[in-house]
């Protein structure tokens, strides 16, 4: 039997490492549902250029049949027992879930098992999903957020693949083919490659040997088979200078504004705690400085924020605005003259202790399910190979002092070297 690692915390989660390589994060939970997240390290990152888009489509085939279950056999089961299913793709990982009543989850995990494991990826149904993707593609160019949010992360990276759409792109899509799909599953969908985060009202024993067997029911090992390694990426240099892109958007009603900087990735989770706290009193919520300053007082935007993107191989320090036109280099010069003072001025006390216990109270408060939980442990576990971060960064935000704050922005988010993206309006 393979050991039993435990973490010690207010939460207690157990973690059990398969023989077939599947990691198994389990906790018991006294509300009535179980969740079940399967995560695979495996998103857009894994790609190359000319199979951009495939794991994100390959996540909607896993849904349309195996060689055990027909094409709509699995949602059919979860419905009829009254539990719920869906799945996301990202740049570093597809995740698959479904949420059962705890007496369900015996009978539904392994067909959650099965349709990620041995899904058919026949060429008919391929085919017809192909058009399900093409047309997402379509709207998401045609929402205003996404296709400015796709323009900024292609004026933030040169080289990494953070760059490129994770739904793909239409002439990519277009060019694949149903053998390619199975190429890609056979390489990374296997045990060594999952985690899988179970928490929910059956003992932790139970959760435990419930998925143990239904991997071992759905996998068939294969011998010739390499164990999937992720693609090797250097962070790109922060910016020496500003790079700026900007585009008349005709469907725009108002003009966007979006600023960035290259910030550090998971490697380096202490700077990216610090940017945190700085993202919150700087643009999150109704007190933060550029909401009150540039909304409330000016009223130069109508809508601002900001957030600090923490990703496996570099981060994204982002600014966003909706405003009008005319407002533009106001509220761009605003922008830099609040992260100047931080850079030369350490953050008042008080309102750096109401800060940090609003974001580490967040957190705790985005966790309290079971679907949360889940969420929050396979992520973790699968991306990092801990959960130690999951379950010690309430207490790691509440430690950020003023000096950390005003390190890193001194260090990465210099007011004279950045990415913008100003996306303006249709003329009137």
């Amino acid at each position: 039997m393979p050991a039993t690692l435990t973490q010690t915390s207010l939460n207690t989660p157990v973690i059990r490492r398969l023989d077939n390589g599947l990691t198994i994060v389990a906790e018991q939970m006294p509300v009535d549902a179980v969740n079940l997240n399967v995560w695979l390290n495996v998103g857009s990152i894994c790609e190359t250029d000319e199979i951009n888009g495939m794991a994100h489509f390959l996540e909607h085939m896993v849904f349309k049949g195996t060689p055990k279950l027909e094409s709509g056999e699995f949602e059919r089961a979860i419905e009829e027992r009254g539990a719920a299913t869906n799945a996301a793709t990202s740049q570093e990982y597809t995740h698959y879930y479904i949420t059962t009543a705890p007496k369900d989850f015996a009978d539904l995990a392994p067909l959650q098992l099965e349709v990620v494991l041995n899904p058919s990826l026949a060429d008919r149904p391929f085919e017809r999903e192909r058009m399900v993707i093409l047309e997402e593609i379509r709207r998401s160019q045609d929402n205003p957020s996404r296709r400015t949010y796709a323009r900024a992360m292609k004026t933030c990276f040169e080289r990494l693949p953070y760059r490129r759409p994770v739904l793909g792109l239409t002439d990519t899509i277009e060019r694949l083919s149903a053998a390619q799909m199975r190429e890609f599953h056979r390489h990374w969908y296997a045990p060594e490659n999952i985690t899988a985060a179970v928490v929910g009202n059956l003992p932790v024993e139970e959760l435990l040997d419930i998925v143990a067997q239904a991997c071992d029911r759905a996998y068939s090992h294969q011998s010739d088979r390499a164990v999937p390694i992720s693609p090797s990426f250097h962070p790109e240099p922060i910016f020496t200078e500003v790079v700026r892109h900007e585009e008349r958007d005709p469907q725009l009603q108002q003009s966007r504004l979006v600023m960035l900087w290259r910030v550090p990735g998971k490697g380096e989770l202490e700077t990216s705690y610090a940017l945190d706290v700085l993202a919150a009193i700087l643009g999150q919520g109704r007190m933060s400085r550029l909401f009150r300053d540039l909304r409330e007082e000016r009223k130069l935007v109508s809508s601002i924020g900001t957030s600090n993107i923490t990703q496996g191989i570099q981060g994204v320090f982002y600014i966003a605005a909706q405003l009008p036109e005319k407002n533009i280099a106001e509220v761009e010069s605003a922008i830099l003259e609040h992260l100047r003072r931080f850079r030369e001025e350490p953050v008042d006390p008080a309102e750096l202790f109401r800060i940090r216990a609003q974001v580490a109270n967040r957190f705790v408060f985005a966790n309290e399910r079971p679907s949360d939980r889940a969420n929050l442990y396979g992520y973790y576990q699968s991306q990092m190979g801990t959960l130690s971060p999951a379950l010690t960064y309430p207490d790691r935000l509440r430690a950020i002092e003023a000096e950390d704050i005003q390190k890193v922005a001194r260090e990465y988010l210099n007011p004279e070297a950045y990415g913008a993206v100003v996306m303006k309006e249709k003329h009137s």
